[in-house]
C-alpha cells in the first residue's frame, strides 16, 4: 500500500469542512488527522504534529489562509479551496499545489490530489518525525491516477494504460490488466493525465504514446487494437509523433 498522506483541513465553515472530510475518507492515500476552524488553531497544531497536506481555505477570520502560509518558515503542500476566484494568483504564487473554487467536487478534489501524490512520487520527502514512515523508494516510481471504479478508490498505473475510449457518460480504460470503467468525461481525464505521456487522437480516443505500434494519416495501432485518428486531431496527432 503506498505511503498514506497525514491531512489537516484548516476552514472556519463546519459544512465545508464536512464535505472535505468524505473526500479525504474516500481516498486511501489520505489520512486525516485534525480539523481546525483557522489559522491560529493550525498553527497550534502544526507545532504538535506532522502534517503533509494542507487543505486551507483562504478567507478565514483573524488571518487569512494565503497569509497564514508566509509565517511558516517550512510549509506542508497546500490544496488551497476558496469561494473567491480572485485569490487564485496569489495562491499559485506561494507555490499551492492547486487551487480548488467551492462547492468543490470529489472529480475536481480527486484532481488536485493526484497532482500531490504525483509530485511526491517523483519527489518523495524524508520521513517525518513523530510517526514511522517508509523508507522512500530509490528507484523511480511509475506515474499513477487514483479513480473511482464500482465505489473504490483505484490505483492505476499509467504505463500500464493503452487507451481511454469515449461511452457516453462513461471512459473505457484498457490497461494491460483488462479494461476498466469510470464514470467521468474524457476530458476530465484528459486533464488528469501527463500530456508527454498521453495524446488525443480523437474526440473519444486518448491514447499511450509508449503503447503506439504504428499509424497512418487515418489510423493507429495501440497494442492489438486498431483505432481511427479524429480529422480534427491528425496535424497535431502526427506532428507530436
Amino acid at each position: 500500500m503506498p505511503e498514506q498522506l497525514h491531512c489537516l483541513i484548516v476552514d472556519d465553515e463546519p459544512p465545508a469542512r464536512e464535505v472535505l472530510k468524505r473526500y479525504v475518507e474516500a481516498i486511501p492515500s489520505l489520512v486525516l488527522v485534525g480539523e481546525c476552524e483557522n489559522a491560529m488553531q493550525a498553527l497550534s497544531f502544526l507545532q504538535q504534529y506532522p502534517v503533509q497536506l494542507l487543505l486551507l481555505d483562504i478567507r478565514m477570520p483573524v488571518l487569512m489562509g494565503t497569509d497564514f502560509i508566509k509565517t511558516l518558515s517550512h510549509p506542508p503542500q497546500v490544496i488551497f479551496t476558496t469561494a473567491h476566484r480572485d485569490y487564485a494568483v496569489e495562491g499559485f504564487d506561494l507555490n499551492a499545489v492547486d487551487f480548488l473554487l467551492k462547492p468543490i467536487s470529489f472529480e475536481r478534489f480527486l484532481k488536485a490530489v493526484n497532482k500531490v501524490l504525483q509530485k511526491n512520487a517523483l519527489d518523495p520527502a524524508p520521513p517525518v518525525s513523530n510517526f514511522t514512515v517508509p523508507e522512500p523508494v530509490l528507484s523511480e516510481a511509475p506515474a499513477f491516477l487514483y479513480l473511482r471504479i464500482d465505489r473504490k478508490m483505484v490505483k492505476i498505473l499509467l504505463n500500464e494504460v493503452f487507451f481511454l475510449e469515449s461511452l457516453k457518460d462513461y471512459v473505457r480504460i484498457i490497461t494491460v490488466n483488462g479494461p476498466l470503467l469510470v464514470r467521468q468525461s474524457l476530458s476530465s481525464l484528459e486533464e488528469m493525465l501527463p500530456e508527454q505521456e498521453f495524446v488525443r487522437i480523437h474526440r473519444s480516443f486518448i491514447v499511450a504514446r509508449r503503447h503506439i505500434r504504428a499509424y497512418t494519416h487515418e489510423t493507429m495501432e495501440v497494442g492489438n487494437n486498431e483505432l481511427p485518428i479524429g480529422r480534427l486531431y491528425r496535424n497535431e496527432v502526427l506532428k507530436l509523433l
